[in-house]
């Protein structure tokens, strides 16, 4: 099922926002789990406007966007570099981004602890000072 940019931004909002409820409601297996799928949609919808009308895109390229790797994603979004140049100055997104890396779709079979979900979507959403990923990337999209 195809998704266009607008989708993919409307779906990392309400994975963010589902996540954090459900850390809230002391679930913090599903908050983990959805905070990353956020990230994941937002990469996703960067990577959208890289296709042009008219064009065929390489297969190896759209065969790698179905993939659920952060950084592969990134990297396929064009963002890797600018990140990494970002991540220089700016701790906090660099610290947020560690934490997110790691995510994948087989988070959902380990075991999150309340901290590591906070912890989670912190380096997602940001907090008072400290710019989240997610709002890096929504920059950007």
């Amino acid at each position: 099922m195809p998704h266009d940019r607008g989708t993919f931004r409307q779906l990392a909002s309400l994975r963010l926002e589902e996540a954090k409820l459900l850390l809230r409601e002391n679930q913090p297996l599903g908050a983990y789990y959805l905070a990353g799928y956020a990230i994941e949609c937002a990469i996703k919808a960067s990577i959208s406007a890289r296709f042009r009308a008219n064009e065929i895109p390489d297969w190896r390229f759209v065969r790698n966007i179905y993939s659920h790797d952060l950084a592969g994603l990134l990297d396929l979004a064009g963002l890797e570099s600018d990140l990494k140049t970002a991540m220089r100055t700016d701790v906090g997104l660099r610290d947020g981004w560690t934490t997110i890396r790691n995510w994948s779709e087989q988070s959902r079979y380990s075991i999150w602890t309340y901290n590591d979900a906070s912890a989670m979507i912190d380096a997602v959403a940001g907090r008072r000072d400290v710019k989240g990923i997610f709002q890096w990337l929504s920059e950007r999209w």
